[in-house]
C-alpha cells in the first residue's frame, strides 16, 4: 500500500499530446509543431504543461509528437534533460512510429496513448494526467489528481469556466450540484449552463485525470471498435460519461497565480492575433500571466547568451525600449522600440522603429524599417526601409494579414517580395 501522506503526484505520470500542427498560425507552423511555437520571449508553448507537471511534483512524463516534430524534439532535448532515471524519473519523447503494426501515424488522441501501453506500463503508475501541449496556463495538477481521487472519478476533466455565448467554440460540460458531469456537448449551439451561475459554461481544457487501469482497459476496447474514431473528446469522454463517473474539475480552484485577485489566466493562442496579443500583452505594466514568479517558474532551454545591449544616444538615433520585453543577446542598435516583445539574438539597426512588434530569434531589422503590428518568424531578414503596419493593402500584397490587421512576416514571404519587385 502506498504511503498515506505521499502526494499523488508521485504516483501519477503526465502524457502530454503535442502532436497537432495549429493551422490556424498559418506559415508560424510551416515548420514546426504548434506546441514548439515560441512564446513569452524565451520558452516554447510547450513549456506550459510541462512546468507544471514539474511544478507539481510529477517527475514521469511522456510527450507523443507527429507534425513536424524536429523542433520540438530538438528543444526537449536540450532543455528538458534533467531527468534521472535512478531518481525514478523519466522523460520519454514518442514519436508517431510503426509501433503497432499498421498504420504510422496516431489516428487520434486516445490511439496516441493507446501505442504507447507498454511504456506507460514499464513507469508502474496509479494514475496518468492527459494533458494538451498547446496552451498558456498555469496549474497545480496535485490537486485536480486529489479531487479525482476523493470523487472516486473515472475520469476527472479540467474545464474553463467561460461565458455561455463563448463556449460554442469548445466541449461543453452539463454537471450536477455535485460537479458530476451529466452531459457533453462538442461545440453546441446552446450551451448548457452552471448550476451556479446561468451565463457561464464549463468547457473542457483538454485535461484529464484517470485511474491508469481503468484508462489501459476502455483504451484496448477503444482499439477494437473498428466505428471509433479513437479521440477522447469524440469517443471516450462521452461514453465514460453515458456509463461511468465523470467529474469536473474548475481550472480556477488549481490556477497558480501570484497575485490572489488576479483573473484565471489560461489562453489557446491558436491564431496569429491571439498570438500576437497573449505575447504583447505580456509588455502590459502588471501582466494577468506572471512569468516572473520564482514559486512557479516554467522551466525551459536557456540559451547561453550576452545580456541585451542598447547602442546609440543621438536624436532619431537612440537605442530604446519602453514597455517592452527584451531577451539576451538582443542588440538594439539605434532602434526606437515600444509595446514590443524580442525573443533571444535579435539585433536592430539605426533609424529603425518598432512598435508592437513580436519578433522570433535570430531577427535582423536592417536600417530605417518602421514595423507595428507584426509577428516576425524566426531567422528573417528585414530589408532596409521596409514599412509595415501602415498601410494594410499594401502589406496584404506580400505578406499574411490576420483579420485584426496583425501582419505575419516570413523569410519566403520577404524573398518572394524581392524577387517580385526586382
Amino acid at each position: 500500500m502506498p504511503n498515506s501522506h505521499t502526494r499523488l503526484s508521485s504516483r501519477a505520470m503526465a502524457f502530454v499530446l503535442a502532436g497537432g500542427r495549429g493551422s490556424r498560425l498559418k506559415e508560424l507552423t510551416d515548420t514546426r509543431a504548434k506546441p514548439a511555437v515560441y512564446f513569452g520571449g524565451k520558452v516554447r508553448i510547450v513549456d506550459f504543461a510541462l512546468s507544471n507537471a514539474l511544478n507539481s511534483g510529477i517527475r514521469k512524463m511522456a510527450i507523443a509528437t507527429q507534425y513536424k516534430a524536429h523542433s520540438l524534439i530538438r528543444h526537449c532535448q536540450r532543455g528538458w534533460n534533467f531527468f534521472r532515471a535512478e531518481r525514478n524519473e523519466y522523460l520519454d519523447i514518442l514519436p508517431a512510429s510503426q509501433r503497432m503494426g499498421g498504420e504510422n501515424w496516431y489516428m487520434g488522441t486516445a490511439d496516441a496513448v493507446h501505442q504507447n501501453i507498454d511504456i506507460i506500463d514499464s513507469y508502474h503508475v496509479d494514475y496518468i494526467v492527459v494533458l494538451a501541449g498547446d496552451h498558456i496556463y498555469k496549474m497545480d495538477y496535485e490537486m485536480m489528481l486529489q479531487q479525482h481521487v476523493d470523487a472516486g472519478a473515472d475520469v476527472t476533466i479540467g474545464c474553463l469556466t467561460v461565458d455561455r455565448e463563448d463556449a460554442t467554440a469548445f466541449g461543453v460540460m452539463a454537471v450536477d450540484a455535485t460537479g458530476r458531469i451529466i452531459d457533453f456537448v462538442e461545440k453546441p449551439a446552446d450551451p448548457p449552463a452552471t448550476p451556479d451561475d446561468p451565463t457561464k459554461a464549463l468547457a473542457s481544457m483538454g485535461i484529464y485525470v484517470f485511474n491508469w487501469k481503468f484508462l489501459r482497459e476502455i483504451l484496448l476496447e477503444d482499439a477494437r471498435d473498428t466505428n471509433s474514431s479513437h479521440d477522447f473528446g469524440h469517443d471516450l469522454i462521452p461514453a465514460i460519461v453515458k456509463n461511468g463517473k465523470a467529474v469536473a474539475h474548475r481550472f480556477s480552484d488549481s490556477c497558480v497565480k501570484s497575485d490572489p485577485a488576479a483573473p484565471a489566466y489560461w489562453r489557446d493562442v491558436g491564431t496569429i492575433d491571439a498570438f500576437w496579443k497573449a505575447n504583447i500583452d505580456l509588455t502590459d505594466f502588471t501582466p494577468e500571466l506572471d512569468l516572473w514568479d520564482t514559486n512557479w517558474p516554467i522551466w525551459t532551454y536557456s540559451e547561453a547568451v550576452p545580456p541585451a545591449k542598447f547602442i546609440h544616444d543621438e536624436k532619431g538615433r537612440r537605442g530604446s525600449a519602453v514597455s517592452s520585453m527584451i531577451s539576451g543577446g538582443c542588440i538594439i542598435s539605434g532602434t526606437e522600440v515600444r509595446n514590443s516583445l524580442m525573443f533571444t539574438m535579435v539585433k536592430t539597426n539605426s533609424f529603425a522603429v518598432l512598435d508592437h512588434a513580436v519578433i522570433m530569434p535570430y531577427v535582423t531589422v536592417s536600417r530605417h524599417a518602421r514595423l507595428s503590428n507584426v509577428v516576425i518568424d524566426r531567422g528573417v531578414t528585414i530589408p532596409e526601409g521596409l514599412v509595415v503596419g501602415e498601410d494594410p493593402e499594401e502589406d496584404a500584397k506580400w505578406f499574411r494579414v490576420s483579420e485584426n490587421g496583425i501582419t505575419l512576416i516570413t523569410q519566403d514571404m520577404l524573398d518572394r517580395r524581392d524577387a517580385a519587385l526586382s
